[in-house]
């Protein structure tokens, strides 16, 4: 398995964990409890996932400015 294909993984397994973060979140609302480590439980997978995100969102620019300079050569 690739490096990519690792990234690939994490990131999908991270959107899990965040969508259940929030779920935590909007039902700890509903029952009015004040911890702020309930707000802040949704922010780790979500600054994973922005991370993950922007490695694999500029994945496809650095493959194609790699395939352009070994073809220009």
């Amino acid at each position: 398995m690739t490096w990519n294909m690792w990234i690939r993984q994490i990131h999908r397994w991270l959107s899990i964990a965040f969508t259940l973060a929030v779920i935590a979140n909007v039902v700890a609302m509903i029952q009015q409890v004040q911890a702020l480590w309930v707000g802040l439980l949704a922010l780790v997978p979500l600054i994973l996932l922005l991370a993950s995100g922007l490695y694999l969102f500029a994945l496809p620019y650095v493959a194609g400015r790699r395939t352009a300079g070994e073809t220009g050569r």
